[in-house]
């Protein structure tokens, strides 16, 4: 596979997640809670995880030795789900997204904790750009800060480092294990956790059921569970943790895209503007890689 593949993935996998937060207003729109639509995306994304399986591979699933790795994807995947689900609570739409996104540096500073490095020139001028695109994208400007409760910044920085530390664990292959069995395990123990912490109830008492929250529930797990995971697992240990956490900037020109074209909410010019400079941070990395990959094989 051409290694351009690989970042393409990532940049898919966070478009996909870009459009999760729109499925969950409409869903609210509805008459379902917030909690009830994200433990419909892991219940629901668990059972399409279980089906592909069974179609697939045919066979009863197997850690391996990768159990702790695993243990941890799913973790990490199901306490961001809970943790961001509280910042909606104490925080503005807009500013959630902004704490969010903190994990674009947080996984690089991981990264390169993990690797005993210093960042890289393109990193550090990337993740700067990316920074002021997301202020300006995500339209934080206008937003009155004061009042805000305590525990909005703090689950809103949860969310980012736990995103950052799920990046940085699909970074890990495990020897003998498919992506199909993995992506099975993975969202078994996400949905767990969001059964126990979310809306369990939705389970038994048929409201997963209905027509409308099984619709919500099967785009957000196809676009929140499989689509993601999938593409992270594969794609992740080729292009690194670090760029990885600057090619996922990704997800919020989406998330903004779709709710102006689904939602009919406003854009302004400065949201515009934001949107293309996260474009640019993104692909300084990028450009740097094949830079480097040209004088390698000049020098060759």
């Amino acid at each position: 596979m051409k290694s351009w593949i690989y970042p393409l993935m990532v940049v898919f996998a966070a478009s996909s997640y870009g459009t999760l937060s729109t499925m969950v207003k409409l869903a609210i729109g509805d008459g379902y809670t917030a909690s009830e639509a994200v433990a419909s995306q892991y219940i629901v994304g668990f059972l399409l995880a279980l089906i592909i399986y069974l179609v697939t591979q045919r066979k009863l699933p197997r850690l391996y030795g990768g159990g702790k790795i695993i243990i941890l994807a799913g973790i990490f995947t199901g306490l961001t789900g809970i943790v961001y689900g509280q910042a909606l609570i104490y925080l503005p739409a807009s500013l959630a997204v902004v704490m969010l996104f903190q994990f674009t540096w947080i996984g690089t500073l991981i990264d390169c904790i993990i690797r005993r490095r210093l960042p890289t020139r393109p990193e550090v001028i990337s993740l700067i750009i990316l920074f002021i695109g997301t202020i300006l994208a995500a339209g934080v400007l206008d937003v009155d800060l004061t009042g805000i409760d305590w525990r909005g910044w703090m689950y809103g920085f949860a969310a980012a480092v736990s995103f950052s530390l799920n990046m940085n664990v699909n970074t890990k292959q495990v020897e003998g294990m498919n992506t199909t069995t993995r992506l099975l395990f993975v969202s078994f123990i996400a949905a767990v956790m969001i059964a126990i912490f979310q809306s369990p109830e939705i389970m038994w008492n048929g409201k997963l059921f209905t027509e409308s929250l099984l619709f919500y529930g099967l785009a957000l797990g196809l676009l929140g569970i499989i689509v993601p995971i999938y593409l992270f697992v594969i794609a992740v240990p080729k292009v690194g943790g670090a760029v990885s956490s600057i090619l996922s900037a990704m997800e919020l020109p989406v998330a903004v895209i779709v709710s102006v074209l689904v939602l009919s909410e406003a854009l302004s010019w400065l949201q515009v503007l934001g949107i293309i400079v996260i474009l640019v941070g993104m692909c300084i990395p990028a450009l740097a890689g094949i830079r480097r990959n040209k004088k390698r094989q000049t020098a060759s």
